[in-house]
């Protein structure tokens, strides 16, 4: 027992101090990618689009945008010859709605609390019921890892449990294949009102990898109203628990 104590002492704490701080993220992770203005170099937008595996970068009539909500952070795009697309390593890419995934030149998403009747039920006690609709496995062991001494999620009074009926909202994952629309349905109905609504990676968000496949839905929004949208493929824990405390009001750096 006295090695325990030891060994614990010599550990220290390892929660990170978020939200009071952000702590060291790897040099490899990209974050949250931004587009610069300018003109693009002959019909560079047009290869750009071309090589963008889900088809998240593009241009319209309003120019070049980059499509978070389907953006699997690959990184090709960052290649650009014309420098329009850089990652900034942010880790605040959430959205509280899906156009607000959609990034042009000097915008970036941005997560609007929760109106304050239902803010006040969940500020300090928040319970989500996961559900994996035909996900990787990816997006859940990253939410997974937020229950770990790391981020500690219980510590904000967010927790996930293994019912609906104890539930105040639901978080889904994957692109909803078919065998899952119901079941993700239903079980969205069966958590009581007022509940909310959170989709977690691309493939929640938009379908992901596998949005033009027959056997998937386009995610959670095709099935559910979602207040959250919190892309990546996988998303870090760290934008994940950023997304929520805002969702609930709290500031984050």
């Amino acid at each position: 027992m006295f090695r325990i104590l030891l060994e614990r002492l010599r550990q220290g704490r390892r929660t990170v101090a978020f939200p009071k701080s952000v702590p060291p993220l790897p040099p490899r992770y990209r974050g949250r990618p931004e587009l610069t203005d300018g003109p693009c170099a002959g019909d560079c937008a047009a290869v750009c689009a071309g090589l963008c595996p889900t088809g998240a970068l593009g241009t319209d009539d309003k120019g070049l945008f980059l499509d978070l909500g389907r953006c699997i952070l690959c990184g090709v795009c960052a290649a650009c010859p014309g420098g329009r697309v850089r990652f900034t390593g942010d880790h605040r890419m959430a959205s509280s709605n899906r156009q607000g995934l959609v990034l042009r030149p000097g915008t970036k998403p941005d997560v609007a609390p929760l109106a304050p009747e239902r803010r006040s039920l969940f500020a300090r006690s928040l319970k989500l019921r996961q559900i994996s609709a035909g996900g990787c496995n990816a997006c859940e062991a990253d939410i997974n890892v937020l229950g770990t001494v790391v981020f500690d999620l219980g510590r904000f009074g967010i927790d996930f449990v293994a019912s609906p009926r104890h539930a105040d909202g639901v978080a889904v994952t994957g692109p909803v294949t078919e065998n899952m629309r119901q079941a993700t349905r239903d079980t969205f109905d069966a958590v009581p009102d007022p509940r909310i609504a959170v989709a977690v990676g691309a493939c929640a968000i938009s379908g992901g990898l596998f949005a033009t496949s027959p056997e998937t839905h386009g995610g959670a929004p095709a099935v559910l109203p979602v207040d959250l949208f919190i892309p990546g493929c996988p998303p870090h824990p760290l934008t994940i628990l950023d997304g929520l405390l805002r969702l609930l009001g709290v500031k984050t750096p």
